[in-house]
């Protein structure tokens, strides 16, 4: 039954279905004609909406050049760079430019094993002159060949480019007819000999080979002489003829008027031949040092007996006081010690072993005839003691410090792996990499002093490069690989020969011990067969085994050994940088000093100056790797 509304008690009669779709239809077109025209009018208009009204948002453009970086996936194909000459040595190449800051090589070569390292600095030369075609005694000229050696390491490790001159370069010389006809005495025919070969090669320093540099790699005057460019012809006060620098055309000029000089049979020497204001003395000349025979006289008189009584063998013995100055020279400059980078104590002993042993070598006193004496230029020196040798660190971390210099091992990303997890290499597979392994583990802890834990490897790598190839850092500083020995050229770096005196540890012992001071060999069950290695020693074992491992997984690879190495080095961007920037560096000093001697065995005879028998490495010294 139908239900009946009402209103006010009356019945309201039904209302047929269309009326009440009309009703409702004209309530709606009422309220949307309200909404629409009259309650905007209601709202005010102010500023703060007006500037909502009036912004536009603006359409993106594409930029008409594209970005060169190469992570942008537009970039175009190009080109490699040229690849240059002598930039190959082994597995290791590079490219030299002046880019060689940017954090990763492959942005400029274009080529993950190629390394981007600084353009090669050119070295002035200096040159020495050395006659070699008068008859001398085998002996004596053996020790002249020692003390040329030493003469050109010295020079070589400053920055310098040592050259022996010889009567040849002065027969080159168009003024040597002039020479020829003048009647003066044997000496100063060879002074101006030296001379005349010294105007023939041009624009340099002429030196005296019993003359070398003993001081810091910062020090004012060497920084002068690499510059390569003399405003005046220059001499040294109070070294005489040991040192000269000057241009070509003033020495020319000051070889026209030595030759033209009517008084020339009077003069002593090339200095006396010519007018005092031919050249400008220098007064600071504190790192030089000059061995001529006053000064030793004067200050060695043992080392001057030696050479009155037998010439080549005082000879010898003056070298090896000059050889023992260099190295007491080097200890001076780096008071603080030596800091062997050891980024993890726990598992990195077999890795930086050939660091450590050079360190060791490094701190020793010199062989010497006189132990306590000073260089000439340095008479306050402070001599090695062999009871209180340099300090040898061990850091995590780099440490920026100008009188500590640091040995670096740096290690490729998969020996850094393996030897941190003491894992075998099979257990390195692409899911332990991804998931368990850090990511740049070595270069983020050597860093982590200079830039902090929230920096990425980009920066640190800057910051590495910076330490291993700036000219600060080149003198302060060595980096080699975990993977390879030692360089067989450390004397050439240093400036000196390095002690190789394994069983020297810098102890000082009573030159006859009595028997109660003798040392006391233990009989107990540590030296027999049967006892157990330690902890240490087990350790040690394994971390040489995992290090061999490493050694021999980068030298021949199979497809499968070869997609984990890719995938490690991908996984590890910042430290394989490193790892190929100090291999590629070191080997490039190596082929630019093989490169200047292979040309310098042409002249002055092939042999002034030359190391024989020098066949022993570094290897047979570190042979309990």
């Amino acid at each position: 039954m139908p239900v009946q509304r009402s209103i006010l008690g009356r019945p309201l009669p039904p209302m047929p279905p269309k009326r009440i779709a009309v009703l409702l239809s004209t309530i709606a077109v009422f309220a949307i004609f309200t909404l629409v025209f009259t309650l905007p009018n209601s709202i005010p208009a102010g500023p703060s909406l007006g500037r909502f009204t009036d912004h536009k948002i603006p359409i993106p453009k594409l930029a008409k050049t594209l970005s060169p970086s190469i992570l942008n996936p537009f970039r175009q194909a190009a080109h490699a760079p040229p690849i240059q000459k002598n930039s190959t040595s082994g597995e290791a190449s590079w490219y030299s430019n002046w880019n060689w800051m940017s954090p990763f090589s492959s942005s400029v070569t274009l080529d993950e094993n190629r390394s981007l390292l600084p353009p090669l600095i050119d070295r002035p030369p200096i040159y020495a002159y050395y006659d070699h075609t008068l008859q001398k005694e085998k002996s004596h000229k053996e020790a002249e060949n020692a003390v040329l050696v030493t003469w050109r390491r010295a020079w070589w490790a400053q920055g310098f480019k040592p050259i022996i001159l010889s009567p040849a370069e002065a027969m080159n010389n168009p003024l040597y007819a002039e020479l020829q006809v003048l009647e003066v005495e044997p000496l100063l025919k060879t002074e101006i000999s030296r001379w005349l070969a010294w105007e023939n090669m041009g624009t340099g320093m002429l030196c005296h080979y019993l003359l070398l540099p003993m001081g810091s790699h910062e020090d004012p005057l060497l920084a002068f002489l690499r510059r390569g460019e003399y405003p005046r012809l220059t001499r040294f006060d109070k070294l005489g003829s040991g040192l000269f620098a000057g241009s070509k055309a003033d020495i020319t000029a000051a070889v026209k008027e030595a030759l033209s000089n009517k008084a020339l049979n009077e003069s002593t020497d090339f200095i006396t031949a010519v007018s005092p204001e031919t050249f400008e003395i220098e007064p600071k000349n504190g790192v030089l040092a000059y061995y001529d025979t006053s000064t030793v006289k004067e200050k060695y008189s043992k080392v001057a007996d030696e050479i009155e009584a037998d010439g080549p063998r005082g000879l010898m013995v003056l070298n090896k006081l000059t050889v023992s100055h260099l190295h007491t020279t080097w200890q001076n400059t780096f008071s603080k010690g030596i800091a062997v980078i050891k980024p993890q104590p726990e598992h990195m002993t077999a890795a930086i072993l050939p660091a450590r042993k050079l360190a060791e070598f490094l701190i020793q006193c010199p062989p010497s005839p006189l132990p306590s004496s000073c260089p000439p230029n340095n008479p306050k020196c402070s001599p090695c003691i062999s009871s209180h040798p340099l300090k040898i660190t061990y850091p995590s971390v780099y440490r920026n410090t100008s009188d500590l210099y640091t040995i670096g091992t740096v290690p490729h990303p998969f020996t850094t792996a393996l030897m941190s997890s003491l894992n075998s290499e099979s257990e390195l597979t692409i899911p332990w990499i991804r998931r368990k392994s850090k990511r740049d583990p070595w270069l983020t802890t050597i860093t982590a002093e200079l830039l902090g834990t929230g920096v990425s490897g980009a920066p640190r790598v800057v910051k590495f490069k910076d330490a291993v190839a700036s000219q600060y850092g080149t003198s302060h500083s060595l980096w080699t690989t975990a993977e390879r020995d030692m360089p067989e050229d450390l004397d050439w770096y240093f400036g000196f020969t390095i002690p190789r005196n394994a069983t020297d540890k810098g102890e000082s012992e009573t030159p006859v011990p009595g028997p109660e001071r003798k040392p006391q060999i233990s009989s107990g069950p540590r030296n027999s067969p049967e006892a157990e290695p330690t902890d240490e020693e087990v350790a040690m074992t394994k971390e040489k085994s995992l290090l061999q491992s490493a050694v021999e997984f980068g030298k021949a690879r199979r497809p499968d050994e070869e997609k984990v190495r890719k995938a490690i080095e991908a996984w590890n961007l910042a430290d394989t940088e490193a790892w190929r920037f100090a291999r590629a560096f070191l080997e490039r000093n190596r082929v630019e000093r093989l490169k200047w001697e292979e040309e310098e065995r042409k002249y002055a005879g092939g042999k002034a100056g030359a190391e024989r028998g020098k066949n022993e490495g570094w290897g047979r010294w570190f042979d309990d790797r």
